[in-house]
């Protein structure tokens, strides 16, 4: 051993009193901190145990409740069923009823109709019209619905071009707007994010109401005339018809519709003042005057001068009727009632004499309560776009011949 080691051994007795000083103390720590977490732990367990119970409690309590809804909901499921059961039996006892006893026709004999010393008209009225086509069919029944989505407001108008090559769909809502949306195809419009796949269109003037068509490439409008210096009423209650070029997006012709004293046509559609049709035959429009506020009017239109051709004074009354739209040359009126129920077609009107009032087949439409703002007829398709309180529908017609009995 060398001199230093005798140092080394001191000084290391020196320090092992403090390093077991310091472990006894670190041990104790660690004692009571374990003695901490158990005591955590415990309450924790006599939390979960008491959390426990009381679930226990609450699902003894509530399985007899749900027990007891569950058999209040069947019950009340098997009374809708029975309900919708008796209700669907009494529509088709109605249906059947008015099939063997069918309604009176919308057919009011007074001085105008007859020619009598009211008879007042331009050019040729009350005529009957001769048909430019072999058309020759009537509505048997509205077949089917389809319900493609909801889009805008309450009123508006969406439609298909009946002379178009194109499988483009059109929607103007509203009826104070000068926008309209144009679709690709029918596709696109059903989507839900339909508005970003449109192109918009706008019109110089706003449209009034939810007249519109859209016909060979143009859009047919109603607008309120410009107003004259010194603010005459010589315009009032007129309306001016204007022929749109949608792929030009320029105005190509307008003319002063030739009716005075303009009113709304239908009594539950307030904001129409001019319905414009389209069928087989060409271009039509719907109106009323106050001359007789009691009845519909119907016109023939040259699609290419928007010159009135022919003037009639139809039997279809005007209270209660919502829209209407014209089929190898007759005009079919339908009806509802305020509040919204199941709308019908009530009243026809043949321009050519050919269907007669008894032969006209009145169906109602198919199971929907609702109010039509608008309906479009395409021949093509044989089937109307309606416009009801905001949804889009598509109803399938079937069809007869106008000589067949109902």
């Amino acid at each position: 051993m060398g001199p230093s080691t005798p140092l080394l051994i001191f000084f290391l007795l020196s320090w092992s009193g403090p390093l077991q000083g310091q472990q006894h103390h670190l041990v104790e720590y660690m004692e009571r901190r374990l003695a901490a977490l158990e005591e955590r732990l415990a309450q924790c367990q006599d939390q979960s145990s008491r959390h426990a119970a009381e679930l226990r409690d609450f699902k003894n309590k509530m399985l007899p409740l749900l027990e007891v809804a569950e058999k209040e909901r069947e019950a009340l499921r098997t009374e809708a069923d029975t309900i919708s059961g008796r209700v669907d039996r009494l529509e088709r006892e109605v249906d059947y009823l008015e099939t063997q006893n069918p309604a009176l026709p919308c057919v009011e004999l007074d001085e105008k109709m007859t020619g009598g010393p009211g008879t007042r008209g331009k050019g040729r009225r009350n005529e009957k019209y001769d048909m430019v086509t072999d058309c020759g069919y009537t509505i048997s029944q509205v077949r089917s619905m389809k319900i493609l989505k909801r889009f805008g407001g309450p009123a508006g108008l969406w439609t298909k071009d009946p002379l178009g090559q194109t499988e483009k769909i059109y929607v103007l809502d509203g009826t104070q707007n000068d926008t309209a949306f144009v679709f690709p195809r029918l596709r696109d419009f059903t989507l839900a994010m339909a508005a970003r796949k449109a192109s918009r269109v706008r019109v110089p003037f706003p449209w009034v109401g939810t007249g519109q068509l859209v016909y060979g490439g143009f859009l047919y409008f109603a607008r309120r005339p410009p107003g004259r210096p010194g603010g005459g009423g010589e315009l009032e209650n007129t309306l001016q018809l204007i022929k749109f070029h949608l792929a030009n997006r320029t105005v190509v012709d307008s003319s002063v519709f030739p009716a005075e004293g303009l009113i709304p046509p239908y009594g539950l559609t307030a904001d129409t003042y001019i319905d414009l049709a389209a069928d087989e035959e060409g271009l039509w429009a719907v109106y009323a005057t106050q001359e007789d506020d009691r009845h519909l009017c119907l016109a023939k239109l040259d699609p290419q001068t928007l010159d009135t051709e022919q003037q009639w004074d139809t039997p279809c009354p005007r209270e209660n009727a919502e829209a209407a739209f014209v089929i190898c040359g007759t005009l079919y009126v339908v009806y509802n009632t305020r509040p919204a129920s199941r709308a019908r077609i009530q009243c026809s009107f043949d321009a050519s004499g050919t269907l007669t009032p008894e032969r006209a087949a009145l169906p109602y439409f198919p199971h929907r309560y609702g109010a039509h703002a608008s309906l479009r007829y395409n021949p093509r398709e044989r089937q109307l776009y309606a416009w009801d309180d905001g949804y889009q529908i598509v109803y399938k017609l079937e069809m007869r011949k106008k000589e067949e009995e109902v």
